[in-house]
């Protein structure tokens, strides 16, 4: 009998894990693609999620640290620095490839495939697992698809768990067939990301502001920036870039990678447990990525949710959450907001350098 089955490796379901095994239980992690994997994220962690991810004894390579977040707006420019040390830049990839090393470190096992379909049986949650080779094949044993998988609950197409954790996503599908998904309702948001061979230009993160989005500029090496670019249009990503001509201009290094996609952004859920089943990460919900929280949030939930089934009280995990989650929801939903009014998106960063205090303690609120 497994403790805690994760349907998803991404940061989510693999820091999940990590703490699971770290909790003394017995954590396997279904996840379809090879590793590292890479996907359209702004690549900044918060002071908080740095510190999480140095809880979970996660080192990562590479990656820069960063001291504070800059809004930008023509000749318009706030910044505010953390306060309790400096959030991390890392590339997604270099991300994932420190937590699933740390996993494997602690016995998790990964078992490529996907969950299809979950069902409740008493005590236990019995998950169907399809795609993916066998996952006892001894060939995938070694420090590049993590440890061997061994055990005769791994053998069959259907896996038995205490705990079903899904970390699938963003379009999370077993939160979908659990029917726990809600109308999200307002315009559908997009991010677009691609990475620039440019040395940063700034310790800071850099939020640029324009008419139609925003884009995202954060330092994830000494020669690499990753650009974000956040809006509502469904456009190419040049044609969103050329909103920020100032920006464009200091990209004048080669693109490093390709530009990758992701949304509609904003997911609303019902709520985070039913059953035996828990949501974290994306899946558990997401308002938008203009404040950059997403995988600080992810990291701090993981530990929360294993908590509670740690102490068996997997039910107050929504309160956690919600804890959790508040102050980045309430300040997130409010800016996507102004962001449907032009005059009151206009002054979004004019008011906050005329209050500099508000926009700092805001910052340091949220890091």
């Amino acid at each position: 009998m497994i403790d805690v089955l994760v349907a998803g490796g991404g940061p989510a379901g693999l820091a999940t894990a990590i703490h699971a095994a770290l909790a003394g239980m017995e954590a396997v992690v279904v996840e379809p693609r090879p590793g590292p994997v890479d996907k359209a994220c702004g690549e900044g962690l918060m002071p908080t999620g740095a510190a999480a991810l140095a809880d979970l004894g996660v080192a990562v390579q590479g990656g820069r640290p960063f001291l504070g977040i800059r809004y930008v707006d023509g000749l318009h420019r706030v910044q505010a620095e953390f306060r309790d040390g400096p959030g991390l830049g890392v590339r997604r990839t270099a991300l994932h490839t420190a937590l699933a090393l740390r996993a494997r470190d602690l016995g998790v096992r990964v078992v490529p495939g996907r969950v299809e379909a979950v069902r409740a049986a008493g005590e236990t949650v019995r998950a169907s697992v399809t795609g993916g080779p066998e996952p006892c094949r001894p060939e995938l044993g070694g420090p590049e698809h993590g440890p061997e998988l061994r055990g005769p609950e791994l053998r069959g197409p259907e896996l038995r768990a205490r705990w079903l954790v899904a970390a699938d996503g963003l379009h999370s599908p077993i939160r979908a067939r659990l029917g726990l998904d809600l109308p999200s309702g307002g315009p559908r948001r997009y991010g677009l990301r691609r990475h620039y061979r440019v040395a940063p230009w700034t310790d800071f993160v850099e939020v640029h502001w324009a008419p139609g989005g925003e884009a995202y500029v954060t330092p994830v090496g000494d020669d690499l920036v990753g650009v974000a670019v956040l809006s509502s249009e469904r456009r190419p990503y040049g044609e969103h870039l050329a909103r920020f001509p100032d920006l464009l201009a200091r990209l004048d290094g080669p693109a490093a990678t390709p530009v990758r996609g992701a949304g509609p952004l904003r997911q609303r859920v019902r709520r985070r447990v039913a059953g035996r089943v828990l949501l974290v990460g994306d899946a558990a919900g997401y308002v938008d990525a203009l404040t950059g929280e997403g995988i600080s949030l992810a990291l701090l939930s993981a530990r929360a949710l294993v908590d509670c089934l740690r102490e068996g009280r997997p039910e107050e995990y929504e309160t956690a959450w919600r804890r959790l989650s508040r102050r980045s929801r309430l300040l997130t939903a409010a800016l996507v907001r102004a962001r449907r009014h032009p005059p009151a998106a206009r002054m979004i960063v004019p008011a906050a350098r005329r209050l500099p205090a508000v926009f700092g303690a805001a910052v340091r609120s949220l890091a």
